[in-house]
């Protein structure tokens, strides 16, 4: 005889099982095996190499400075990008359109070889195939606080640039950034999807669990797990990368 809270549970599970739809995935640290802040490192690096008119550590000072702007702006009517640009020119004093083409020449020719930090792995293609197998949709729920090319061709290195994400949030076309819950009621609004039906996957607590304040289930990943200490919300699941199908096929019975 089963007792009350296997009972329980079984019930919590069932109603899951009804629920979940849709999947979104975190990327850094999440999908891609990386620390985030070993990767921001030789980002910035490798990119303040193209601004030698700006003192290294300046350069990257100003940089974490109008990417914090990003993540602290709360206006709807500006995207992430136009937060960050306006923040960034005016501490380096140049315009948009003068610094764009060494970006853009960054981006192409540079950007791409920061992948030898990377170590290979086929578990984030494996798993992003199953979820797809059991006819849930997948989401790309990465802090838009980088050019979709970027994000694309961190997806590349990981052989998932090709996976139908539903939405990837890029900094282009995103208005909020984690950890505020207006990133995920903006997914939710377009997607036009109920947070009930979703599972939020992430590997930082802070930065992901939050999507539970609206009704989302979440799994935290504990391969590279990020503990701030500043929220007190539980995951629904905890597991590492490996062995997220599991847990799915737990969610959707198949």
């Amino acid at each position: 005889m089963q007792s009350v809270e296997e009972l329980l549970l079984n019930l919590i599970l069932q109603r899951m099982i009804f629920l979940v739809k849709h999947l979104l995935f975190d990327l850094d640290g999440t999908l891609l095996p990386i620390d985030l802040d070993f990767f921001m490192k030789h980002y910035i690096n490798a990119l303040s190499t193209h601004f030698p008119e700006i003192p290294g550590d300046k350069f990257g000072e100003y940089l974490i400075a109008s990417t914090m702007m990003m993540v602290k702006s709360l206006d709807p009517h500006l995207t992430n990008e136009e937060v960050f640009w306006s923040d960034f020119t005016s501490r380096i004093t140049a315009s948009r359109a003068d610094l764009e083409p060494t970006i853009k020449y960054f981006y192409d020719q540079e950007f791409p070889k920061l992948k030898k930090h990377l170590t290979p792995t086929e578990t984030p293609r494996q798993v992003l195939d199953y979820a797809l197998q059991t006819g849930l949709s997948v989401t790309l729920a990465t802090n838009p606080i980088f050019p979709r090319q970027a994000i694309v061709e961190r997806l590349a290195w990981i052989n998932c640039d090709e996976i139908p994400f539903k939405l990837i949030t890029a900094f282009e076309d995103m208005h909020f950034c984690k950890p505020n819950r207006q990133y995920y009621e903006e997914i939710i609004a377009r997607l036009k999807i109920n947070a009930e039906e979703c599972m939020m996957i992430g590997n930082d607590m802070e930065e992901d669990l939050v999507a539970a304040e609206l009704g989302m289930k979440t799994c935290l990943l504990t391969d590279h797990l990020i503990s701030r200490g500043k929220i007190g919300i539980k995951p629904d699941f905890q597991c590492s990368l490996k062995e997220l199908p599991a847990v799915i096929k737990e969610i959707t019975g198949n």
